[in-house]
């Protein structure tokens, strides 16, 4: 329908049925439904850190926070020659940032913005929409962060859309719509705060990744 306005309640619905929306280029200003036969995801518990990336994070000297730069993180994540983030999807995900259903983790150099991941929070549910890097490894760590915050928290389900090679050798598996339906519905019912746990340096991940391992 080409009246049709999508909110940002009609947003979460469709979340929560298990479809999200993509456009086919930053210039198209139509948004699409999304409902893959096979979904990917990555268990929080099998998230993969390599050792030589694990060495860099407990050196590193950048800092990680959360919710400080949204607008920031979603603008980095579509600044690429191709991108599914138009102007609609931008004004979608800033409502629900407003709204405490969307967030992003960011990783500094000094005070620059060097990478960061955003993503919608439904129940126990993470929705991961897309990452980006200026610097080698920001964005998996961007992402370690990320997972390391849904963990304690709560969180039970990081649904990241697409399987891509990069997410395969991070941990992240494929799964049938079906088995994705059950795994979201389970997660939909629980409750988990992303803002509750505590801000996190590197190398208190890692620590927290060994013990756990």
């Amino acid at each position: 329908m080409k009246d049709f306005v999508i909110t940002p309640e009609i947003l979460l619905k469709g979340y929560a049925n298990g479809i999200f929306p993509m456009a086919e280029s930053r210039e198209d200003p139509e948004i699409f439904w999304v409902d893959p036969k096979k979904r990917g995801i990555l268990p929080l518990n099998k998230f993969h850190i390599s050792r030589s990336l694990a060495r860099t994070m407990r050196q590193s000297k950048w800092t990680l926070t959360t919710d400080k730069a949204f607008e920031a993180v979603v603008s980095g994540c579509a600044d690429r020659t191709d991108t599914w983030i138009n102007s609609e999807i931008r004004r979608l995900y800033s409502e629900l940032y407003v709204s405490k259903h969307a967030h992003s983790i960011e990783v500094w150099e000094d005070t620059n913005l060097v990478g960061g991941i955003y993503g919608v929070v439904l129940g126990a549910a993470f929705f991961g929409e897309s990452m980006f890097s200026r610097r080698a490894n920001a964005s998996k760590m961007a992402l370690a962060g990320c997972i390391d915050r849904l963990q304690r928290a709560g969180y039970l389900l990081f649904d990241t859309q697409f399987l891509t090679d990069h997410l395969a050798s991070l941990g992240a598996i494929e799964v049938t719509r079906a088995h994705y339906h059950r795994l979201l519905y389970a997660a939909l019912i629980q409750t988990a705060d992303f803002n509750a746990p505590s801000s996190a340096t590197f190398y208190d991940i890692i620590q927290r990744k060994t013990q756990i391992s």
